[in-house]
């Protein structure tokens, strides 16, 4: 369930700075985030220069507004004198200022529909290039790693970024051509009133960094709580998590459990929210008082005499500085945005950055055709998982073995063994420790993995099945097989006269994971996708364990038919079903003791031969 979530009270600032030490840490993080809008470029330049005409627009009103108080609205003459309203040049003055406002808006729509594409199509490729980069991760990765925290990196992160992408190119460029270009026409207009206008910038430019720095821990620990959620969401409402709490009774503990997290990931919220609140409150009173300021201060130029400002200039003025108020709280809110979303793309970067385990050799090769398909080789083959102790007892030791094409082998021993192991080696899915795995007579590291898997067909223990419709759990082997191979596939695995019966036939959908049907239906289902793949070498992984004897008689008759013509490698629990085996190997604590036909094991007297009468004994009284 993972280690438990807990709040940090927001005075605890040595417990944060340690909880804040444990996020990744990325390096050129910001050239990384800048190269993921490097497809965009051509995108970028035209926002660009939308966002240069529109800042060099916002400059020109206020401009004209001078103009119109002071030549249009009360004139004077070269005395000074007061004359009557220029209403033809007012007009003109009025037309101008409508004309660059419909300019910029258009402009603005323009721009907003650019950078809006330009951010959905990055978090998108973001969110692709994540999932493709999970799809190559070896197996041992998601076993150690639970599914709902991979999904929070994929939604939580990615989407978390999400308004960053979109809005920080505008925003970034827009604002601060606007504040620039606004700063500029308050030089024009008065430098004296701009000096009054700039007092507590310093102080702005620290409590935003400040606040920043606070925003980006809560934020990591907001999107860690985000994770937990998802996990326990994933963990509990599956069909599995729903059919194991109602079980023992456990919802209300599922639920107190949730509960406990959705406190935390609302107290996180709160505080992410109200951090920099009084900061921006104190922004903005201050940029508010400036008007009333700049009157006052404009009273003492004008009544000093030192200084000539006219109304229009203090109208013209005060326009500019209420103008400046939105871009410079929205860099403020940028930079605040920039520095919370470092911690998300920290994670998602982090997770890019894994390396699999299992990747293909530069010269890897397609499994070769011949007379060796189908032969799988163990040569002194030792493995442990890689979250083992080094100093613990490897899952297989020394394991040699050879498995001739068409042959039917099976691997048998108590629990623990190292028997499934065994199938995870043979496709790769887990590189062996030491020594070496062949197939088809080649070192399986030599061969491409997509070529390697292609040639294997997997049945497991634990059916998974799609929430989609029979015929699409099928087609998952062979997405362009016809209808007649379906069929074809599902008579060899004994299930087309139960799918026929069904009032949707190939269309019946199986619920998730297939619990519309039963264990036995399940698995004729797994094995008619496999053959479907039709491989040459087959891997049964207790296929018939979970099942009751009627169901298992009929999906071992439908194994036996799959398995005809291929090679075999069956991991079994029910001696029963590899009666017939060609061979039998004995695993006991990682290493093979026996190996024989089943007569010959039960003439050895060994493992095999006490297994076998205690499974027999076992059975009498159910037969009794």
């Amino acid at each position: 369930m993972g280690k438990p979530r807990t709040r940090i009270a927001s005075a605890d600032e040595a417990a944060q700075r340690a909880e804040n030490a444990e996020a990744p840490k990325i390096p050129n993080l910001l050239g990384r985030i800048a190269e993921l809008f490097a497809p965009h470029r051509a995108a970028l330049v035209t926002t660009v220069v939308l966002v240069l005409i529109g800042a060099a627009l916002s400059v020109i009103p206020p401009l004209l507004t001078q103009r119109a108080f002071d030549d249009g609205l009360f004139p004077k003459n070269a005395a000074g004198d007061a004359l009557p309203p220029d209403v033809p040049q007012l007009t003109w003055l009025v037309v101008g200022m409508i004309a660059v406002f419909i300019v910029s808006a258009l402009l603005g729509v323009w721009q907003t529909w650019l950078t809006s594409t330009i951010g959905n199509k990055v978090m998108g490729a973001l969110r692709v290039r994540l999932f493709s980069h999970l799809q190559s991760m070896e197996l041992s990765f998601f076993t150690r790693t639970k599914t709902g925290v991979i999904q929070s990196r994929l939604q939580n992160d990615v989407g978390g970024v999400a308004g960053v992408l979109t809005n920080t190119v505008s925003s970034v460029l827009g604002n601060t051509v606007t504040v620039i270009s606004a700063f500029v026409a308050m030089l024009i207009l008065n430098w004296q009133l701009t000096l009054v206008a700039l007092l507590l910038m310093p102080f702005m430019v620290i409590a935003q960094r400040r606040v920043g720095q606070v925003r980006a821990r809560i934020a990591g620990k907001t999107q860690e709580s985000l994770s937990e959620m998802t996990a326990i969401t994933q963990e509990t409402l599956s069909v599995s998590g729903i059919l194991l709490s109602k079980s023992f009774t456990r919802q209300q503990s599922e639920i107190d459990r949730y509960a406990d997290e959705n406190r935390t990931q609302i107290g996180l919220q709160v505080r992410q929210q109200m951090t920099g609140q009084w900061f921006f409150a104190m922004v903005n009173i201050f940029m508010s008082s400036i008007p009333a300021i700049v009157y006052l201060v404009s009273g003492w130029l004008i009544s000093g005499g030192a200084v000539d400002v006219t109304a229009g200039t203090i109208v013209a003025f005060t326009t500019v500085q209420a103008r400046l108020l939105f871009p410079l709280m929205g860099l403020m809110r940028v930079a605040l945005d920039l520095q919370t979303s470092s911690a998300l793309f920290a994670r998602i970067f982090e997770y890019l950055d894994l390396k699999p385990a299992i990747t293909d050799a530069p010269a890897a090769r397609a499994v070769p055709d011949g007379p060796e398909l189908g032969r799988v080789e163990f040569d002194r083959v030792s493995f442990r998982y890689p979250d083992a102790d080094s100093d613990s007892r490897p899952t297989l030791d020394e394991v040699s073995f050879t498995i001739e094409p068409g042959q039917f082998a099976a691997f048998v021993g108590p629990s623990g063994a190292g028997k499934t192991t065994v199938s995870y080696l043979v496709p790769r899915l887990y590189e062996a420790t030491s020594g070496t795995v062949r197939f088809a007579g080649v070192d399986v590291r030599e061969l491409r993995q997509d070529s390697l898997v292609g040639r294997i067909g997997i049945v497991s223990q634990e059916t998974y099945l799609f929430h989609a419709s029979i015929a699409e759990n099928l087609r998952y082997a062979k997405p362009e097989a016809s209808d007649a191979e379906l069929e074809a596939a599902a008579r060899a695995a004994n299930i087309h006269e139960t799918v026929a019966s069904f009032p949707d036939g190939f269309d019946t959908v199986v619920g998730e994971r297939g619990y519309r049907l039963s264990g036995g239906e399940k698995q004729r289902i797994a094995i008619a996708r496999v053959l479907l793949k039709d491989p040459p070498v087959l891997v049964l992984d207790e296929a018939t364990s979970a099942l009751d004897t009627i169901s298992e008689r009929v999906v071992q008759a439908a194994l036996d038919d799959a398995a005809k013509g291929r090679t075999t490698i069956a991991i079994a629990h029910r001696l029963t079903t590899v009666v017939s085996a060609d061979v039998i190997f004995v695993v006991v604590a990682g290493r093979i003791v026996e190996r024989g036909t089943h007569s010959e094991l039960l003439a050895l007297g060994g493992v095999y031969a006490s297994l076998y009468r205690e499974q027999a004994d076992a059975a009498l009284p159910a037969q009794g």
